[in-house]
C-alpha cells in the first residue's frame, strides 16, 4: 500500500525557492477558494527536515 521513501538533498538556497514557492502556492489556492491541506502538510515537511551542514 505504501510506496518507499524518497529523499530528497536540497542546498539552502534551493530549500528557500521550494519554500517561497510552496507558500505562492498556497496563497493562489486561497484566494481560488480552493483546499489548501496538501500544501500544509508539504510546508511543514520542508519546515520540519533534518538539515546537514556541510563545509567546502
Amino acid at each position: 500500500m505504501f510506496s518507499k521513501k524518497r529523499y530528497l538533498y536540497l542546498s539552502n538556497e534551493e530549500l528557500g525557492i521550494l519554500l517561497r514557492s510552496l507558500i505562492r502556492l498556497k496563497n493562489s489556492l486561497i484566494q481560488q477558494g480552493r483546499y489548501t491541506d496538501c500544501v500544509d502538510e508539504l510546508i511543514l515537511k520542508v519546515t520540519n527536515c533534518p538539515t546537514i551542514y556541510m563545509t567546502a
